[in-house]
């Protein structure tokens, strides 16, 4: 059987200030895969009106974004990095998918009850519809991988779904026009348009918590600038942020069981380990038997070698705002050439005139 091409794709939402979480959690893997992989890496900024429609600096949100690509270590020449709303091929394909899409497919994310709380009436079609767009972004390239955290791996397997409906659908379609591909799923050979996207998730810390309330995740919009480590804070910033983790009175233990029952202990164990390149066992092994009054100076000393370099590199670009807007219109381009030939075809199986 043959193959799709691999290729992995990802974004960020261009909403608040970049953080720890992020950069652990995503931008960090993107650095990682791209020395074996084409990629394509995308500012998100449509998804972004499903959180808050009306931004006062869009547009340097946008750029600061772009700028943390490109100060952790992404190659916007040998690979494309670009925002979404240059690409008019993500809301076209993002129609078709929501007339694939199945009602009682929608209803089972999780993370549309999650956002919409407890009066989902309010919330806009966008949130609801949100991961249909995130399909379109994904399958538009005809990606085969994407790196999620776990709280975004029930929207890649919606994708499969929308990939495998649409196969399954215009099937004699795809042979006709001959721009389909022979694979297998499961055990069935199938003659695909889309690939069935693979979700990548490793990493020691696939998600990182709040610095407040080791329960919950580490986000841009939480009121309290206290839970989260900003991509663009200084070392005073971060030292203070550290020291005034919420912890518990127990010292640290010498075993990962140990930690059970104590989220802010696994959090911090957990950032540790993951801006170090070790296990959370080999943490333990180092600081078990500590209080936190000696593990968290370490912890400062370890997060400032490890962001001041991004955080100045992030400063030196976001000072030269034409620069990264010239690497935003360079990748636009790559990615409407790559997006408008899928596009054609799209139009050519369904049948559309144009």
């Amino acid at each position: 059987m043959t193959e799709f091409k691999p290729l992995v794709f990802s974004g960020v939402q261009p909403t608040g200030n970049l953080h720890l979480g992020n950069y652990l959690g995503a931008i960090r893997k993107f650095v990682a895969l791209q020395a074996n992989n084409d990629c394509i890496y995308c500012v998100v900024d449509m998804h972004a009106l499903t959180a808050q429609l009306v931004h006062d600096d869009m547009p340097n949100q946008t750029r600061s974004i772009t700028a943390a690509f490109l100060a952790a270590g992404i190659d916007p020449e040998k690979h494309i990095v670009f925002n979404q709303s240059a690409v008019p091929g993500h809301a076209e394909l993002a129609w078709i998918f929501n007339c694939v899409a199945r009602i009682g497919w929608m209803n089972r994310m999780t993370q549309f009850k999650d956002k919409a709380g407890k009066d989902r009436e309010q919330a806009s079609l966008g949130l609801y519809a949100y991961p249909s767009l995130m399909a379109a972004d994904i399958l538009l390239y005809r990606a085969t991988h994407v790196p999620v955290g776990d709280d975004q791996k029930q929207h890649l397997e919606l994708t499969r779904d929308i990939a495998m409906k649409f196969n399954l659908d215009y099937m004699e379609h795809i042979r006709r026009t001959g721009y389909g591909i022979d694979i297998t799923v499961g055990d069935e050979p199938v003659h695909a348009y889309f690939p069935m996207v693979e979700p990548l998730i490793d990493g020691p810390a696939p998600r990182v918590m709040s610095l407040r309330d080791g329960t919950k995740k580490m986000s841009k919009s939480d009121a309290s600038d206290l839970s989260r480590i900003n991509l663009l804070d200084d070392e005073e910033n971060i030292s203070k942020k550290i020291r005034k983790a919420k912890t518990d009175p127990d010292g640290l233990p010498s075993e990962i069981a140990g930690l059970a029952g104590r989220p802010e202990a696994e959090n911090l164990v957990g950032i540790y380990a993951a801006l170090a390149d070790k296990s959370r066992s080999e943490v333990l092994s180092e600081f078990g038997g500590q209080q936190f009054s000696v593990f968290k100076p370490a912890l400062v000393d370890l997060a400032v070698h490890a962001l001041s370099p991004i955080t100045a590199e992030m400063r030196r670009l976001m000072a030269d705002p034409g620069h990264i807007d010239a690497v935003l219109r360079d990748g636009s381009a790559r990615a409407r050439a790559r997006a408008d030939v899928t596009m054609k075809q799209v139009r050519d199986i369904i049948g559309f005139l144009y």
